[in-house]
């Protein structure tokens, strides 16, 4: 059975995620809360919330983790080229609420969000913070896509991503990762394998490998840079790695 934690518990403790469920994979911990403290001590011990509607809070750290190295980023031909075309402009932190917002929206395939009302609010707090960062992206003045997640130490916890036309969403990723190789950030965490994130260099890593790379690097200070600049981007002048 997972484990179960109490609300409101200011220590915001969790079970070694060694005993996360095989089945559901990565189940560890249902309720407790969503507080700004909670969900820090969570990502620092490489678990995440995911539930639904009507579900209680469920805490999860599968085996294996998905992650993508920001060097190892692959950009298909296609996408190097419309990178060359500089079609769209993007922004860090400039409309953090507008991005999860759209990253709740209805979805194209008609499934549901999991981004509750209360989980939004959560994020927001994050990001007031300045531990939840959002990249967007942005066509003749229009958010069309962008992502956002959790920054810890040299680790990026990617949560979601959105594109409202075709490839608004890879060009965040390409900027998210071109910027955090400048901040010395070494992993992405995906938490779970994707289609689409494989094809742009995720890769399956061991749960006892990802936690060991999580505690080298999330109290690692950041090299250089800031999230907002206030200034437009344009990614994808740096060389591919393909």
């Amino acid at each position: 059975m997972p484990y179960l934690l109490a609300p409101n518990d200011p220590s915001g403790a969790f079970p070694d995620p060694s005993e996360a469920l095989r089945e559901p994979d990565g189940l560890l911990a249902v309720g407790g809360d969503l507080s700004t403290g909670r969900l820090i001590n969570a990502y620092r011990n490489g678990i995440f919330p995911w539930y639904g509607e009507g579900d209680p809070i469920l805490w999860w750290s599968p085996d294996p983790r998905t992650v993508l190295i920001p060097k190892r980023l692959h950009r298909s031909r296609s996408l190097r080229k419309l990178l060359k075309q500089r079609r769209f402009a993007v922004t860090m932190d400039r409309d953090f609420p507008a991005v999860i917002r759209a990253c709740a929206g209805p979805r194209l395939s008609g499934d549901g969000t999991w981004l509750l009302p209360e989980m939004i609010d959560a994020y927001c707090a994050l990001h007031v913070h300045g531990i939840a960062h959002s990249v967007e992206a942005w066509q003749q003045g229009r958010l069309v896509g962008g992502l956002y997640g959790v920054a810890i130490g040299g680790v990026f916890f990617g949560e979601s991503m959105f594109s409202r036309t075709d490839n608004a969403s890879k060009i965040a990723l390409v900027h998210l990762c071109e910027h955090l190789i400048d901040l010395g950030v070494e992993l992405i965490d995906c938490q779970v394998l994707t289609e689409h994130m494989q094809r742009m260099g995720a890769e399956s890593m061991p749960r006892e490998r990802f936690l060991s790379r999580l505690a080298e690097l999330r109290d690692r200070p950041f090299c250089c840079g800031s999230w907002n600049d206030g200034r437009l981007h344009y990614p994808g002048l740096r060389a591919a790695v393909a």
